[in-house]
């Protein structure tokens, strides 16, 4: 490496030289405020935010789900699962119960409405593709490594 290169890249490894659109999490928040907007008036329909929809799928994938696991599913602290969950149950969506061998926790079941929920969401699987300009592979790979990115972040923070 040359000295032209080398000043170069050492002028790149300095965060203050690095614009704001080339940092990698302010792509990904961006991307996540585009990507909420996109949701936003699919979820409007339903009366769902988009947390809510997310405890929904996750519930759709696996009824009868502790809050504790639907919170670890989701990424989030139960103090913030919890009013989540009392809202779907109040929207007729979800039943809280204590659980049948642990009294301590709650288990989240499904009612009817809930369950025919899911029928008013087939579209939007379709809606997010043409949104994303991508192909279905391109999504699936794009999902893939932000996953691993994710997971490798959190293992990084765990052990700091």
């Amino acid at each position: 490496m040359n000295d032209t290169h080398a000043a170069d890249a050492s002028k790149r490894s300095d965060i203050g030289d690095i614009p704001l659109s080339q940092f990698l999490c302010f792509s990904l928040y961006s991307a996540n405020h585009a990507m909420h907007r996109v949701y936003k008036p699919l979820l409007q329909k339903l009366g769902l935010t988009y947390p809510q929809y997310l405890a929904m799928v996750a519930l759709w994938e696996q009824d009868g789900q502790l809050v504790g696991e639907i919170g670890a599913r989701l990424h989030l602290e139960s103090n913030t699962v919890t009013p989540l969950l009392k809202r779907l149950e109040s929207l007729g969506f979800v039943a809280r119960g204590r659980d049948d061998k642990d009294e301590r926790q709650v288990r989240i079941r499904l009612t009817e409405k809930g369950k025919a929920l899911k029928q008013e969401t087939t579209d939007f699987a379709s809606c997010i593709l043409a949104a994303s300009g991508t192909s279905l592979d391109e999504l699936r790979d794009l999902q893939l490594r932000i996953a691993t990115l994710r997971d490798n972040l959190l293992e990084s923070a765990a052990t700091a």
